[in-house]
């Protein structure tokens, strides 16, 4: 065999090496989800008077973020 057909026969291997898929297992050691308002432990994450934990504060906080901070619709209305 010449340098060409090492060459093709080495990027076929390659390409065939690519094609494998490793497997995919449920619970390979990933914590399972905690609810939305457990929130993160984290501060920067907290908006001001949201307690993590408490579940009517967290429907509250929506709530509150529907109206005024992130609801697009009233800003966008010509005056």
């Amino acid at each position: 065999m010449n340098t060409i057909h090492w060459t093709v026969a080495a990027a076929g291997l390659v390409a065939l090496l690519g094609c494998g898929e490793r497997p995919q297992e449920m619970g390979s050691g990933a914590k399972p989800d905690a609810p939305a308002y457990q929130g993160t432990g984290v501060a920067a994450f907290t908006a001001p008077g949201w307690k993590a934990g408490d579940a009517n504060s967290w429907a509250q906080e929506l709530r509150t973020r529907g109206q005024y901070g992130q609801n697009e619709y009233p800003r966008t209305q010509t005056k």
